[in-house]
């Protein structure tokens, strides 16, 4: 069985979703759900879906070892970010070469970087004019969504659209898209 730790600091909407897409999987599922966030939702949802969870805190997270160690005892093969706030720390990427995946909610190189999540990223779209907006898929390097492309999908942009609608557009590509993709990398 491959096991995913899914690493999240907000309401846990991927988390879920990615746990949910893999609930009958035989050769996949989360295992492990990580926060630094001790008010995220994902923590219910992590309950709920009954996968062990564990709040670290933000230095815990930037050192990286006490992260490492708790999903080697989880037998963690997979880091899938899922919202997570943070960047991971170098240690942390090179213990999983290749195996750290983010989503980010846009057409990377466009709109990344540190800062750049959630709304900030919607209001940069509507700001910048694009015609569009979408969603990439990456692999996790020591650098601010800088890893390997490995999937991107686009919505259009209109004129008349705000911050929040570009974020719904974005948010179902999200849903749609994410766990699929995360089963096609990490069962190569």
């Amino acid at each position: 069985m491959i096991k995913i730790a899914v690493w999240a600091s907000g309401s846990g909407s991927n988390a879920e979703n990615i746990a949910n897409y893999f609930a009958d999987s035989e050769d996949v599922g989360v295992a492990y759900i990580l926060t630094n966030n001790p008010k995220a939702g994902v923590i219910e949802r992590a309950q709920r879906l009954g996968i062990p969870h564990q709040v670290f805190t933000n230095t815990q997270f930037r050192e990286g070892t006490p992260v490492l160690n708790a999903m080697e005892r989880a037998g963690i093969d997979w880091v899938v970010l899922g919202g997570f706030m943070r960047l991971v720390p170098a240690n942390v990427v090179a213990a999983f070469p290749g195996k750290i995946i983010n989503i980010h909610p846009a057409l990377l190189p466009r709109h990344g970087g540190k800062g750049m999540y959630g709304h900030h990223v919607h209001e940069a779209v509507v700001a910048a004019r694009d015609s569009e907006s979408g969603i990439t898929i990456h692999e996790v390097n020591e650098v601010y969504d800088e890893g390997q492309i490995l999937f991107q999908a686009s919505c259009p942009v209109t004129p008349e659209d705000t911050p929040q609608t570009v974020e719904a557009k974005v948010r179902a590509l999200e849903q749609q898209y994410y766990p699929e993709v995360v089963a096609s990398v990490v069962r190569k």
